[in-house]
């Protein structure tokens, strides 16, 4: 992974505040990276059908636009002033996600930087939040930024799957061990690998055999979720401290962590699934996405190609 470009969405109902922003200074600074500011933009009262005079309807929308890009402009200056390259666009479209990667493929940036936006179960069951569409769908690593005022930019941590139930080749894990490594480098931030597992419960086995034979497979579980675990990292220079093997349900296990360790940086992989099972269970980067306060950055397989 390299950060030489980065592409900051800019969020126009947010006013000056746009945590994405800051945090994009804070890491263009430190890898000497160029910025741009994007910003789309929809307004359906000024669509062709509430104007009967096309020529005011354009030049409503030209003003409209002009505005958001003097806006971008003052938030560009800044980081101009820090010594950064920033550039600035504005777009007119819907929906947004889909401005936004059309952009990225035209753009071909190293790094996407949005705020995160927590949203409830029924805008996930229909798709209509563009975090959920641009974690499943953004082709370069996703930095979702949390409005924060206690982030310290001190520590990073990559949660890994070695069992490969979503990952039967792990090149992802190799991939996000590789990427927390090198931005620890870069920031100077302390890394943290963990893996999360969470056996079948005793309540939900209801074969006598089985039940009689449930401490063993706790055992025979946590020694194969620990084989996996050493034998992912045994290439790389990490002190065992700094390896966590969590016993629980990601969504719930991972968050803690992040929580009890005051992780700045969680960086998790995404695998492209179909709509129907995201739909109804979500994965487990959304999952916890909602629950993890904190940065979030989402790493796809190198092999990820968009849906068109």
């Amino acid at each position: 992974m390299e950060l030489q470009q980065i592409l900051v969405i800019i969020d126009p109902t947010s006013g000056d505040s746009q945590p994405s922003l800051q945090r994009a200074h804070w890491v263009a600074k430190h890898c000497n990276a160029t910025v741009e500011l994007l910003l789309c933009e929809y307004n359906s009262t000024l669509d062709n059908r509430y104007f009967l005079d096309r020529d005011a309807q354009h030049k409503t929308r030209d003003a409209l636009l002009n505005n958001h890009q003097q806006w971008l402009e003052s938030l560009a200056q800044p980081l101009r002033d820090s010594g950064i390259t920033v550039t600035t666009e504005v777009r007119w479209g819907k929906p947004l996600y889909s401005m936004i990667l059309q952009r990225i493929d035209e753009s071909k940036p190293d790094l996407v930087m949005r705020d995160a936006h927590t949203h409830g179960l029924l805008q996930r069951l229909f798709f209509n939040n563009t975090c959920w569409q641009l974690i499943r769908q953004c082709p370069v690593p996703l930095w979702l930024v949390r409005d924060n005022a206690q982030w310290r930019g001190q520590r990073i941590c990559a949660a890994v799957d070695p069992v490969h139930s979503a990952d039967s080749t792990a090149t992802l894990d190799h991939l996000l061990v590789k990427t927390t490594a090198y931005l620890a480098d870069m920031f100077s931030m302390q890394a943290d690998y963990i893996h999360s597992y969470a056996p079948l419960p005793r309540t939900m086995i209801f074969d006598s055999e089985l039940v009689a034979a449930y401490d063993d497979y706790i055992e025979r579980s946590a020694k194969q979720h620990s084989e996996a675990f050493a034998k992912l990292m045994v290439n790389y220079p990490v002190e065992k401290a700094n390896r966590h093997l969590l016993e629980g349900f990601p969504e719930e296990s991972i968050p803690g962590f992040v929580d009890e360790h005051q992780v700045d940086l969680l960086v998790i992989g995404a695998i492209s699934r179909g709509n129907l099972e995201n739909a109804l269970i979500g994965n487990t980067a959304e999952r916890v996405l909602e629950a993890a306060q904190t940065d979030l950055l989402v790493i796809k397989p190198e092999s990820y190609q968009p849906t068109p």
